[in-house]
């Protein structure tokens, strides 16, 4: 299935390419798309029509996002921590690398709520279980530092807010033979889980990894084939093909309508017809 009534554009237009396995995908608003090389431990930094800028040394460098005062956080999953990265003053600090004593399994994704609040995943499966100290958990790291748990997954991946953020979508990466998307109601204390999304295919094609949501409402999870897109309901609405497999992706431009594609060693862009959500610091950097 080819999701015409998504797209602009008919194919993805490659844009960087020869790096070993891209992830982390990031817009910022003041004209720059970021992407890690999770497994060169590097963090790029692009502008449209220009080359990759290596711009910080990570470790095991995943998702990422900004804070409130347009500072990256970044998952780094072999060091097993959060970290904040000011592009301005290029100074850098851990944010979390324990609960209550306990080691980070390693951390895969993160996102910022509109009360400054972060959200991250912490799958434990590719984590020898001698070492592991956590269970599999979706964690809040709260603007006064408090940690809280969210909820308890099998493997927490991507994860996204709907528009009003009354809903938390999370990509369940290898739950036995089953992938999918799964919503929490976000009202408060995280209750009501349920599937919106069946990816159950051959997984050697992909499976669920990063999520985000358009201005529609609509969730897009990257999986076998090529991102898949449903309405908040769990309704199909298609597949986004691209020249190789995607792991994650973002809306990006000045109108929020190009999707910056990390698909293993390479970066695309792709136009869509319906923006995407813009993050909390782009609002506040627009005013």
């Amino acid at each position: 299935m080819y999701a015409n009534d998504l797209l602009e554009s008919a194919h993805p237009q490659r844009i960087a390419t020869g790096y070993v396995f891209t992830e982390g995908p990031l817009w910022d608003p003041r004209g720059y798309f970021y992407f890690a090389d999770v497994r060169d431990d590097k963090l790029y930094r692009i502008k449209p029509g220009g080359t990759p800028e290596l711009v910080r040394q990570t470790t095991n460098g995943n998702g990422t996002t900004f804070d409130l005062q347009g500072r990256i956080v970044q998952c780094e999953g072999l060091a097993r921590r959060l970290t904040r990265w000011d592009p301005q003053t290029d100074k850098a600090e851990i944010l979390v690398d324990n609960i209550d004593g306990k080691k980070l399994n390693r951390p895969n994704d993160v996102i910022c709520r509109s009360d400054g609040s972060l959200l991250f995943t912490d799958p434990d499966k590719r984590v020898d279980v001698k070492e592991r100290e956590l269970d599999a958990a979706i964690w809040r790291l709260a603007p006064d530092g408090s940690i809280h748990l969210v909820a308890n997954c099998e493997y927490p991946n991507g994860l996204a807010y709907s528009p009003d953020e009354r809903h938390l979508y999370v990509a369940n990466t290898r739950f036995m033979k089953y992938l999918h998307v799964i919503a929490f109601d976000a009202q408060g204390n995280i209750t009501g889980r349920r599937i919106i999304g069946d990816m159950t295919f051959d997984q050697a094609e992909g499976v669920p990894d990063g999520v985000k949501v358009d201005a529609l409402g609509r969730v897009y999870c990257t999986g076998p084939g090529g991102i898949w897109v449903f309405t908040p309901e769990g309704e199909r609405v298609g597949i986004i093909k691209c020249t190789e497999r995607p792991v994650n992706f973002t809306f990006g431009g000045d109108d929020l309508k190009t999707l910056y594609i990390c698909a293993l060693t390479s970066v695309y862009t792709l136009r869509v017809r319906v923006p995407g959500l813009p993050s909390p610091w782009h609002k506040k950097f627009q005013g």
